[in-house]
């Protein structure tokens, strides 16, 4: 993560990985085929384990969809920001046009399964009669919105302006909850 991070994943040279680990190019290559696999089990170390876990509370939770918003949500929403996972948005963002492989299987095993974890709380929260059909209903990217916001506001701006990310992220989930909430 830390070579990803500083050089890109373009620049980063297996063997550099291999030094950092303190094992030989060799012996990553016999776990890691080629580079993309071992960016892969870089984001399936780091970031698998929390979307994992985001479903895992959605499938079981005995919260509303409100609470469910308010709380599990919320923390993760607000964990983004600061942790591993804005390295990757960088790399992607930087370098995805020149990997669409890898852009397409963070698609698949990240983005996707949460967008479809947010869609499902969503429809939860309408079939119980908590909120109102809106836009949401096809839009949980909206949810995501502040956090990816969050995310490249610390990249590129956090030395500049230190934006409460906490604050920003709770006050969207506020206003999309007032405005979908029945009343």
């Amino acid at each position: 993560m830390e070579a990803f991070a500083e050089r890109g994943f373009t620049a980063t040279k297996v063997e550099d990985v291999a030094k950092r680990a303190g094992v030989s190019k060799g012996l990553l290559y016999l776990y890691f085929k080629t580079k993309e696999d071992l960016f892969k089990a870089v984001v399936r170390n780091f970031i698998s384990p929390k979307v994992d876990a985001l479903i895992e509370t959605v499938e079981s939770t005995e919260l509303s969809a409100e609470a469910f918003l308010r709380g599990p949500f919320l923390a993760f929403a607000k964990s983004v920001p600061r942790s591993p996972i804005k390295v990757l948005v960088r790399l992607l963002v930087s370098e995805g046009p020149k990997h669409p492989d890898l852009v397409e299987w963070y698609w698949d095993n990240v983005v996707s399964r949460g967008l479809a974890a947010l869609r499902s709380v969503i429809r939860k929260g309408v079939d119980r009669g908590e909120f109102r059909q809106s836009a949401l209903d096809d839009l949980p990217h909206i949810l995501m919105a502040p956090v990816v916001f969050s995310v490249l506001w610390k990249i590129l701006f956090d030395r500049h302006d230190k934006l409460d990310t906490d604050r920003l992220i709770a006050e969207h989930i506020e206003f999309v909850l007032n405005s979908i909430r029945k009343t």
